[in-house]
């Protein structure tokens, strides 16, 4: 009986237009084609990085009859219980502004729901395959946009909270972890580079985002507003045609398809990358796998509360050095140097957002050569290195090397997202690593409460206390490079998997033949599918990825001058 009868009986959609057995592919299809269908959806889900960008428009949404902005709900609160009383206070207020640690919760939020459900739904998405999950994730992410613009226009914080940070973080989680065990089975010969394609987009989100943002609040805004709402629409209508183009894309191999010509390496005892599959069920019951979650949480720790505060952090550090004023602190800044000084933080995420791409590429590619225990220990050297000299470097007015430690920290942090998939696959095999890897991602939803709470709680705590703008950071980065210490000596202990966690060859070829839905032995072979290359139809895939790409590098590099200057 075919995979295809059997699963109609299993499952009665299973025919369906969104199911797995209508994404296999066929003799003749090009594996170069996944990566762009991928990068579809992670371009569009990663402008949570960029929601800095929203923060002071929406610190300043409601003015008095003197055009001053109203004071915020946590308004002359300086603990942790009293902010977070007032954040509380102000979700149905409609009559103050939300502060910069209000908003934050947001962007939290975003990043435990991500982890939250890509370890709920990890094993739901190896049944149901990618384009299913793919559909889902724009349905969330999208209308989550929606509903955040329905809170900004009637005020109302809880709003937004669902909207984007529930709803829209469910988005992220599916559509995150959507192409990872794809492309991992896709690119057996090279999972550092696959996995840094599948991920590279979701760093590279705000590179288009931001100024895509920012150029649509510039046509919004009114004296009515700052013009957040209408932009969360417009973008929630042009990502949802993109992610569907992205889900409707994708394809997965055939069970038992490796690349033509291409024979897995050997295996020695010592080494780190095996050819053994451990169970979903018992990869958690692993000390590996703790080690490597720790390593992800405290590397993401370090570097999520910073990109959240991005675009703020320069305005105050610098002040009217931005803008060739340094005799100007933040606090002096008039309406026109606040436009200013906005732009600039624009670039400065967009640069982030660059590093965050190219290193998520670059790091990963590199892992296949260095392997992954080796490149995790050069992100967290030279991240405590960069977090350690930056108060230095901005009490010197730096801006210059400032900017470039920051963006060595973004590339090591998109690096190590991308390395993730592959370092499990090395430790834990290929046949369960999509939903390892979506348990794994727990460690983000933690870090997405340490680092932003970190930062932003300091951050206030601090400005309340009055401490100059120029240095409301400093002890934010010292903390964010004790983090990293204690990543390292996470990385240090891990070892290969002992082998009595290692699944029998009957066992993995039970689990394939039901992933399968058939009762047939698993064939190993090219099936008329060879390693692929650049034609036309990937190379018009990669066109129209490629594009927003390149806009969002323009954008970037032709506005660098200001961010220097």
């Amino acid at each position: 009986m075919s995979a295809t009868t059997m699963g109609s009986e299993a499952m009665p959609d299973d025919d369906g237009f969104l199911s797995k057995a209508r994404t296999i592919a066929r003799a003749g299809y090009n594996r170069w084609l996944v990566p762009p269908a991928a990068l579809a959806i992670h371009l569009c889900i990663g402008m949570a990085y960029g929601f800095s960008v929203f923060w002071k428009p929406l610190q300043a949404a409601l003015v008095g009859a003197d055009g001053k902005a109203l004071a915020e709900c946590s308004a002359g609160a300086t603990t942790m219980g009293a902010k977070t009383i007032g954040t509380f206070s102000g979700l149905f207020a409609t009559g103050c502004n939300w502060s910069q640690f209000d908003l934050g919760w947001m962007y939290t939020l975003f990043f435990v729901f991500l982890g939250g459900s890509a370890a709920l739904w990890g094993g739901w998405l190896e049944r149901v395959g990618p384009r299913r999950a793919g559909v889902a994730s724009a349905v969330c992410w999208c209308g989550g946009l929606l509903i955040s613009a329905l809170g900004v226009y009637s005020h109302q914080l809880w709003l937004m909270w669902i909207g984007s940070g529930v709803i829209g973080g469910i988005g992220l989680g599916l559509g995150y972890i959507s192409p990872v065990s794809t492309l991992v089975k896709w690119f057996p010969d090279r999972r550092g580079m696959a996995t840094g394609m599948a991920i590279m987009g979701f760093g590279g989100g705000a590179l288009i985002g931001s100024p895509l943002a920012t150029q649509a609040m510039n046509i919004f805004k009114s004296p009515a507003g700052p013009g957040v709402w209408q932009t969360f629409v417009l973008m929630a209508v042009i990502y949802f045609v993109f992610m569907m183009i992205g889900a409707l894309s994708y394809r997965i191999p055939p069970l038992g398809w490796r690349p033509e010509g291409w024979t897995p390496p050997p295996e020695n005892a010592s080494s780190m990358i095996t050819q053994h599959n451990v169970h979903l069920e018992n990869a958690h019951k692993t000390p590996q796998f703790w080690f490597i979650w720790a390593v992800l949480c405290l590397n993401v720790s370090a570097g999520i509360g910073i990109i959240g505060a991005a675009s703020p952090m320069l305005q105050e550090t610098f002040g009217g050095l931005l803008f060739g004023h340094p005799e100007v602190g933040f606090g002096q800044f008039s309406p026109e140097n606040k436009v200013s000084a906005a732009a600039i933080g624009t670039v400065f995420v967009g640069l982030f957002s660059l590093f965050n791409i190219a290193g998520r590429f670059f790091w990963a590619s590199l892992s296949d050569w260095i392997g992954r225990k080796s490149t995790y220990f050069v992100f967290f050297a030279l991240g405590l290195l960069c977090y350690a000299i930056t108060p230095s470097l901005a009490a010197a007015s730096s801006l210059g090397l400032f900017v470039v430690a920051f963006c060595i920290i973004a590339s090591m942090y998109g690096g190590g997202f991308a390395t993730i998939p592959a370092y499990l696959a090395d430790m834990f095999g290929t046949q369960f690593v999509g939903a390892i890897h979506g348990r794994l991602l727990t460690a983000w939803s933690v870090a997405g409460i340490l680092g932003p709470v970190i930062v932003n709680y300091i951050h206030d705590t601090r400005k309340e206390g009055g401490i100059a703008p120029a240095h409301l950071y400093d002890t934010i980065m010292y903390i964010m490079a004790a983090l990293l210490i204690v990543g390292f000596i996470a990385n240090f202990l891990i070892q290969p998997v002992d082998k009595k966690w290692h699944m029998s060859e009957a066992e993995v070829e039970s689990a394939r033949a039901k992933s399968a839905r058939s009762g047939s032995s698993v064939q190993l072979g090219s099936f008329g599918i060879d390693k692929g290359g650049l034609d036309s139809m990937s190379g018009l895939a990669w066109t129209v990825v490629l594009i927003p790409i390149a806009w969002g590098v323009w954008n970037v590099l032709q506005k660098l001058p200001a961010l220097f200057h």
